[in-house]
C-alpha cells in the first residue's frame, strides 16, 4: 500500500518543455502550473497539439533524446522530480505513478499471457510471492468488470476485445496501488458504451483506492463526468483552471467559450442554433504571435493590449481556486447571448432517392483463418436491413463496431455486392453490381466521404491534381482547363484558399485534408454521400467547421446524407432522421425527435445513457450495459440484443431467447425492433434530462 500523504500528490509550477532539432528550439509548453490533491481528478482539456500529453510525459520524466524540461519545476509528494536519479525514478514509475495510454496494445506484451503480465507489477515492485500475486491479479481483475477473470488471466492480449484490452491496461496501472494515474486519452478508440462502462470503473476504481488522476482528453463531457477540476490548454499554456462547475457555468477564458459553442450541447439546431466554428487556425509552436497565442483567433481581441506582452494567469475573486490567462475577463459580458450565425432556412425534403429491402450480407469464413479446411463459418454483417433515403435528408446511421454499419457503405458504394435483397438507387436496382461495373453516373451519384483523411489522399499528388482526376473519372468538363476551373470552385466550395490546389497533402492539417476529401466526394454531383464518422478523428473546433460545411453544402445541393457516426450529440444535432443498428439488424428508425424521446429500444436507451454530455445542467439515467457484443460469427438466438438487454425479465416465456422480434409501427414513421408490450415502451421514462432555467 502506497503511504499517506496528505499535500499535493502532484505540484507542477512555471513548468516548460522543449524539444530541440539541430537548428532551433521548439517550446511544446510554457509556464504551465496545475496541482492535484490527493483522491482528486483533474482533466486536461485542448485541441491536438496543445501540449496536454508532454506535460504527462514531463511527469513520467519520459520526454526522449530531444525534449528538455527548461524551466520549472514538478514535484510528486514533496519531491522534486526533475532532481531525481534514474534509479529514484525507476521506483517510483509504474508504483507510485502509472499511466494509461490511448492505444492499448501499446502497453500489453503480446506474447505473454495476461496473469503473467499482471503478477509482474507486485513481484518487481514489491517482492511479493507469485501464489499472492496470482491473488492480487485475480482482484484487479474482478475490480475491473472483466467476466471470467480466471479465464482472463490464461488468456493473451490478441484474445480479447479493445474494451476488455483496455481494461487490463486499468488493472496492470492499479496492480501497484499507486498514488496518482495519468490517463492519456483512455477511451478515444473505444465505443460509447464500451467507453461508458470504462470510465464508470476508473471513477470507482479511483474512490476504492483513493488514488488521483490527471486524465488527459478532448472530449469535454467525459471531463465533466470523471473530474473534480479541469485545466483547459491552448498552444502550450493553461489558460483556464478550476473546478468543473466554475469553468463550465462561469467560464472565464474566451478559448474556452468558444470551444464549449463548437461542440452540440442539448438544444443546438443545425438551422437555427448553428455550432460556432473557431476561426483561424491552431498556432505551430515556431509561429505563435505576441502577447495572447489566442489573440489572432479571439472575439474580444484588443490591439495594443492583448498583443503587448505575455499573459500571467490571474485569480477570479470568490471561486475556487479559478484562474484565467486574459486580460479582459473582467470586462467582457459572459451572459451575451451567441451573436448567432445566420439563420438558415431548413432544406425542404424531396423524394425517395434510395431504397435498401431487406438486405442482408453475409460472409463465409474458414472456421480457421489460418489454414483453410474446415468448416465453413457464416458471418451475418447485415441482417435483413430495410429504409429509405430522401433528397436533402440527414439519414443517421449509429451503433457500435461491429454492428454492420461500414458493411453497409460498402455494399451501397458497390465494393461489396449484397447477398439478398434490393437496393434502388435512381430507380435501378444496383445491389448485385460491383462498382468496376457501375456506369459513371451511377458511380458519381453515390460517393464517401472517409473516417480518416489522411489515409483517403495520395501523397504524392497535389491537391487540385486529386480533385482534377476524380473529375476526369465522372466525365466532367470538356477538357484540362474547364476541369481546373470547376476544381477551383470545388475548393471555393469547401471554403478551402484557391492556392490549396497546389499544395501537397502533408502541407495540410487534418480539419483541411477533410475538407479536400468532401470536395472530391462532390466532384460529380453526388445525389447521396455517405459519411462514415468523418469528423470523429478531428479536434472539437474543427469537427464545428466541417460539419457545418456539410451542411451547408446538402443544402445547396439538395444532397442526401447518409452519416455514420457512435456520437449521438452530433447525430442529435444534424440529422433528421435516426436508423439504430445492433448486430446487423436495424433495432429502431425513425425522426431525431422520436430516437431521442421514449420509447425506445433498449438498445438505444443504453447509448443514450452512455453519451458524455458537457452540460451541468443535464441529468442522464445511469445503465452501463454488462458484457460485449456477441461476434457476428455465432449470434445469439432470438432477439440479437437480449444478452445484454436490462428489459429481458420483463418479457414472458422465454420469448427474448427464442425470436427474432418483429418491427413494431410505433408513431408515424417510428419503428422498434422488440418484444416489449405497447404498455411497457409506453412507461419509459427519458434517459436524458435537462434542467429548467
Amino acid at each position: 500500500m502506497a503511504e499517506k500523504y496528505d499535500g499535493p500528490i502532484l505540484e507542477i509550477e512555471n513548468l516548460s518543455i522543449s524539444f530541440f532539432t539541430r537548428l532551433f528550439e521548439i517550446p511544446a509548453v510554457m509556464d504551465f502550473s496545475t496541482t492535484v490533491m490527493p483522491g482528486e481528478a483533474m482533466g486536461l482539456v485542448g485541441e491536438s497539439g496543445c501540449g496536454k500529453s508532454t506535460v504527462a510525459l514531463g511527469v513520467m520524466q519520459d520526454l526522449g533524446v530531444n525534449g528538455r524540461i527548461v524551466g520549472g519545476s514538478i514535484k510528486f509528494k514533496g519531491r522534486n522530480l526533475n532532481d531525481m536519479s534514474r534509479e529514484e525514478l525507476a521506483k517510483i514509475r509504474g508504483k507510485e505513478i502509472a499511466m494509461i495510454y490511448q492505444e492499448p496494445m501499446a502497453s500489453l506484451n503480446p506474447a505473454m499471457k495476461i496473469g503473467k503480465q499482471l503478477m509482474e507489477v507486485p513481484m518487481i515492485h514489491e517482492g511479493v510471492s507469485e501464489k499472492e500475486a496470482y491473488q492480487r491479479a485475480l482482484e484487479v481483475v474482478t475490480d475491473v468488470r472483466l467476466p471470467d477473470p480466471e479465464r482472463m488471466l490464461d488468456a493473451y492480449p490478441h484474445q480479447l476485445s479493445g474494451g476488455q484490452q483496455q481494461r487490463i491496461v486499468i488493472a496492470l496501472a492499479l496492480m501497484a496501488n499507486p498514488s496518482l494515474l495519468i490517463l492519456d486519452e483512455p477511451t478515444t478508440a473505444l465505443d460509447v458504451t464500451v467507453e461508458a462502462a470504462v470510465v464508470e470503473i476508473v471513477k470507482e476504481l479511483g474512490k476504492k483506492y483513493g488514488t488521483s488522476m490527471l486524465f488527459i482528453s478532448h472530449n469535454l463531457g467525459l471531463i465533466l463526468e470523471t473530474c473534480d477540476r479541469i485545466c483547459v490548454m491552448y498552444s502550450g499554456e493553461a489558460v483556464e483552471t478550476g473546478s468543473i462547475k466554475d469553468v463550465f457555468d462561469k467560464m472565464r477564458h474566451p478559448y474556452t467559450q468558444a470551444l464549449f459553442r463548437s461542440i452540440p450541447l442539448p438544444g443546438a439546431n443545425k438551422n437555427s442554433r448553428p455550432l460556432v466554428a473557431i476561426p483561424g487556425n491552431f498556432p505551430l509552436p515556431n509561429e505563435r504571435p505576441n502577447g495572447c497565442n489566442f489573440g489572432p483567433r479571439c472575439d474580444y481581441f484588443e490591439s495594443g493590449l492583448c498583443d503587448a506582452s505575455d499573459i500571467p494567469m490571474d485569480d477570479i475573486a470568490g471561486d475556487d481556486r479559478h484562474e484565467s490567462r486574459c486580460l479582459r475577463f473582467r470586462d467582457i459580458d459572459w451572459d451575451a447571448p451567441i451573436r448567432a450565425a445566420v439563420e438558415v432556412q431548413k432544406a425542404e425534403i424531396g423524394d425517395v432517392v434510395l431504397k435498401v429491402d431487406n438486405l442482408k450480407k453475409y460472409y463465409e469464413v474458414a472456421a480457421s483463418a489460418l489454414f483453410s479446411h474446415g468448416e465453413k463459418k457464416v458471418v451475418k454483417a447485415n441482417e435483413t436491413l430495410s429504409f429509405t433515403a430522401r433528397e436533402s435528408e440527414t439519414l443517421a446511421i449509429v451503433g457500435e463496431s461491429g454492428c454492420g454499419k461500414s458493411t453497409l457503405a460498402k455494399v451501397l458504394m458497390g465494393l461489396e455486392t449484397a447477398t439478398d435483397g434490393h437496393i434502388v438507387l435512381n430507380n435501378k436496382g444496383v445491389e448485385s453490381v460491383p462498382i468496376q461495373e457501375r456506369d459513371t453516373a451511377t458511380v458519381s451519384s453515390i460517393q464517401m466521404v472517409f473516417q480518416n483523411p489522411f489515409d483517403t489522399l495520395n501523397p504524392s499528388m497535389t491537391v487540385g491534381r486529386q480533385i482534377m482526376r476524380a473529375l476526369e473519372v465522372f466525365g466532367i468538363g470538356k477538357n484540362e482547363s474547364a476541369r481546373r476551373q470547376r476544381m477551383l470552385e470545388l475548393l471555393d466550395l469547401v471554403k478551402l484558399p484557391r492556392d490549396f490546389a497546389d499544395r501537397m497533402p502533408r502541407q495540410l492539417s487534418g480539419g483541411q485534408k477533410q475538407r479536400v476529401g468532401i470536395a472530391r466526394a462532390f466532384a460529380g454531383d453526388a445525389r447521396i454521400v455517405v459519411a462514415d464518422e468523418p469528423v470523429s478523428a478531428l479536434d472539437v473546433s474543427v469537427q464545428a467547421a466541417v460539419t457545418d460545411l456539410l451542411m451547408e453544402i446538402q443544402r445547396e445541393q439538395k444532397t442526401t446524407l447518409l452519416f455514420i457516426s457512435h456520437d449521438l450529440s452530433i447525430v442529435r444535432y444534424l440529422s433528421d432522421r435516426v436508423m439504430v443498428m445492433y448486430l446487423g439488424h436495424v433495432v429502431e428508425i425513425g425522426s431525431t425527435d422520436q430516437v431521442f424521446s421514449p420509447p425506445y429500444h433498449p438498445y438505444t436507451e443504453a447509448l443514450l445513457s452512455a453519451v458524455p454530455i458537457a452540460d451541468t445542467s443535464v441529468t442522464k439515467e445511469h445503465i452501463v450495459l454488462e458484457g460485449d457484443i456477441p461476434s457476428a460469427m455465432d449470434p445469439p438466438s432470438g432477439c440479437p440484443f437480449q444478452t445484454r438487454c436490462r428489459w429481458k425479465k420483463d418479457v414472458p416465456g422465454g420469448l427474448c431467447e427464442q425470436e427474432v422480434p418483429p418491427m413494431k409501427k410505433l408513431a408515424d414513421g417510428h419503428q422498434i425492433k422488440c418484444h416489449l408490450s405497447d404498455e411497457k415502451l409506453a412507461r419509459m421514462t427519458p434517459v436524458i434530462k435537462i434542467a429548467a432555467e
